[in-house]
């Protein structure tokens, strides 16, 4: 009996042990998550409020979402099965493109991934040997032909019909590329998860008004600084009635991405990142598995985040009837993909290279300034002029082969501009033979 005492003792020591080693894994796990999020957080212009989110259960992670059609998967509350995956090696190839995919809610009592549409989708390409990253984000109007026979409608509706399968078929078949891995978040989530980081500090330059009643959506902000909560967040995201349309949507977009990755370093914010993980478990899902989550985490060590380029695909607002379309350049499209995905690259001299100014009134003697610093650099100005349409200091890139690099080599040289920030616009507002523009505000408020 003594000896029965012993090995029962053993066992329950052993029992004791595996359940600690289990805690510790998880723990592990969790970090690497953590990293994981943290990385494409910081990572992307984008890139969007959407990455800060991942798995919390290991199996959600690993083996149970694999392989599957999101449209119809159910959330369950039960625990998971924790099965161990298989390592998948297909990061061992150099470039890995990552799809990135908000999706709307249909309300409460829902299910958060069936039967709704993509609002947010951006394409996440990653060196993994020359440790950079490139963004391209893909208007949700853009008229496309759905593939498996769906006919033509707006991208957004791939989800809808068929999951994340027929949204990755439709981005392949309509850009040339392949689409690797997947991560899809939940708009609700998406509020609940800004809300239990405490909110995301921003500035806003413009008073911003907007009712849409029977979508529920009532946007008012006036000049100033605010701490947006979720729900102020996707307001201050969705609005696009300014003089800049869907193209100044995109731009907030990337500056509310910038200020949520501060946020997301503070030490308060960090310290709320487990809770942030138990919202993210019911409204992310993802097909990365450990592996490969471990090599992103660890390239993500080497990746300059000045670096980090971030474009939406070319073209132009187009109506018909009551149905708006964002239509597709084909040529410039197809630019931004050899650049972005297959890394051509771009050989452009400063004196290639033409520029615009725009200014509020108040701003025209900065403007003459810079446009002198320009031209002893040697390069081209060859439109500047008064607008009462800026709503922000910033640089806009119009020709597609315009890079991030360039742009910081001339905000090296021009110290009035090196705090602005740059980003590609498909459409052109202001001096329309420009390949950049850089635009003046008012400091008044």
């Amino acid at each position: 009996m003594a000896e029965l005492k012993d090995k029962d003792e053993q066992y329950s020591t052993f029992l004791k042990y595996k359940e600690n080693n289990k805690e510790e894994e998880n723990k592990f796990i969790l970090t690497l998550r953590v990293i994981f999020i943290m990385f494409f957080a910081v990572a992307i212009t984008a890139l969007s409020m959407y990455i800060i989110t991942n798995y919390n259960e290991i199996s959600a992670i690993i083996e149970s979402m694999t392989d599957k059609k999101l449209a119809n998967v159910q959330v369950s509350s039960s625990k998971p099965d924790l099965t161990p995956t298989r390592f998948n090696f297909k990061m061992l190839s150099r470039y890995q493109n990552i799809l990135l995919l908000g999706v709307d809610s249909n309300g409460p009592d829902t299910m958060p991934f069936s039967g709704v549409r993509s609002d947010t989708m951006i394409i996440i390409n990653v060196d993994m040997h020359g440790k950079s990253i490139n963004a391209i984000s893909v208007p949700r109007d853009s008229k496309v032909y759905i593939a498996e026979g769906h006919g033509v409608q707006k991208i957004n509706a791939a989800y809808a019909l068929g999951g994340i399968e027929l949204t990755k078929k439709t981005l392949e078949e309509t850009l040339g590329i392949k689409i690797h891995n997947y991560v899809i978040v939940n708009a609700e989530g998406v509020r609940k998860i800004i809300d239990a980081i405490g909110g995301v500090p921003i500035h806003i330059d413009q008073r911003m008004r907007y009712d849409d009643y029977s979508a529920k959506l009532h946007i008012n902000f006036d000049k100033g600084d605010y701490v947006l909560s979720g729900a102020q967040a996707e307001e201050y995201l969705r609005f696009r009635k300014d003089v800049m349309g869907d193209i100044g949507r995109v731009h907030r977009q990337q500056k509310f991405i910038k200020a949520l990755i501060e946020q997301v370093k503070s030490p308060e914010a960090l310290r709320k990142i487990p809770e942030a993980l138990k919202i993210a478990s019911l409204y992310t899902r993802t097909d990365l598995n450990l592996y490969q989550m471990s090599q992103y985490a660890a390239a993500a060590r080497d990746i300059d985040l000045n670096k980090v380029e971030f474009v939406m695909l070319p073209g132009a607002p187009n109506k018909k009837g009551i149905i708006s379309y964002w239509i597709l350049d084909p040529e410039k499209t197809q630019q931004i993909i050899n650049r972005l995905i297959y890394r051509q690259k771009v050989q452009l001299a400063d004196n290639d290279i033409s520029v615009g100014i725009m200014y509020n009134r108040s701003k025209e003697f900065d403007a003459m300034n810079i446009r002198e610093q320009l031209k002893t650099l040697g390069y081209e100005v060859n439109c500047t002029g008064r607008s009462t349409q800026i709503t922000e200091s910033q640089i806009l890139g119009y020709n597609t082969s315009v890079t991030n690099e360039m742009i910081k080599s001339m905000q090296k040289k021009i110290p009035e501009i090196s705090k602005f920030h740059y980003s590609h616009s498909p459409v052109r507002h202001h001096c329309n033979t420009s390949d950049v523009v850089i635009t003046l505000k008012d400091d008044e408020e």
